[in-house]
């Protein structure tokens, strides 16, 4: 039983969604899961379990940002034996043909982070997706005739930056988009020989402006959760 999840042994499967907002799990569990089961409150990170086309799935909240998705990601592989990871949250544009609502598959995850820095001293490590969930992520959005882009992403440590300019440099390498946890979620899983695959949605465009609001936010996420689970089954 681990320290941050607290769930018995077995409660969890072997393949999993990863949401940051531990509600957007509940709300993940409540309307794609079928006899889901809470099997952890403790700190409010919630976690569910239940089945996706009689195929076990279990969802659990990680927390915002590479330090509190590290935790989960670590027990979930070490103390659980999950061996599939979908991260499944928001992200902000940095592409102007990126659209709100549209779905991101991220091939690889740059990083600002100081994380994992040490353990490779002054070498480069570039995280990348499992690629038989990535193959299989672009043929389901592909059938479901989602919109989406496949490509680098940015995970940054900070959300809040004084200097409004940082992200025109990786919007100028044609980094799709910036969230917060992929790159770590990808570092874990090559150390750990198990396989994951970040999926976002663009929830607002760092380079036109736009955004959703909370509501919108939750109610359009669906073309990404789908997407996920099928990569999943």
């Amino acid at each position: 039983m681990s320290v941050h999840i607290n769930a018995e042994q077995g409660d969890i499967a072997e393949k999993i969604l990863l949401p940051g907002d531990p509600l957007r799990a509940k709300w993940i569990a409540e309307h794609f899961l079928e006899d889901a089961k809470c099997y952890t409150t403790t700190r409010n990170m919630l976690g569910y379990t239940g089945f996706y086309k009689n195929q076990k799935v279990s969802v659990q909240g990680t927390g915002m940002g590479m330090p509190s998705a590290s935790i989960y990601i670590n027990e979930l592989i070490q103390e659980y034996g999950t061996k599939e990871l979908v991260r499944v949250g928001s992200a902000g544009g940095l592409q102007k043909d990126l659209e709100l609502r549209d779905v991101v598959i991220a091939m690889s995850a740059s990083y600002n982070s100081g994380m994992y820095k040490h353990i490779f001293n002054d070498d480069c490590f570039s995280p990348t997706a499992d690629y038989d969930l990535f193959e299989k992520a672009v043929d389901v959005a592909k059938t479901k005739n989602v919109r989406f882009r496949a490509g680098n992403v940015l995970s940054s440590d900070t959300f809040y930056y004084d200097d409004k300019s940082y992200y025109n440099l990786w919007s100028n390498y044609k980094t799709l988009c910036v969230e917060m946890e992929c790159a770590a979620l990808y570092t874990l899983v090559a150390k750990h020989h198990v396989k994951a695959l970040g999926i976002m949605t663009i929830s607002d465009s760092v380079v036109n402006g736009t955004s959703l609001d909370a509501d919108l936010r939750e109610r359009s996420f669906g073309d990404m959760v789908k997407i996920a689970l099928e990569v999943l089954v």
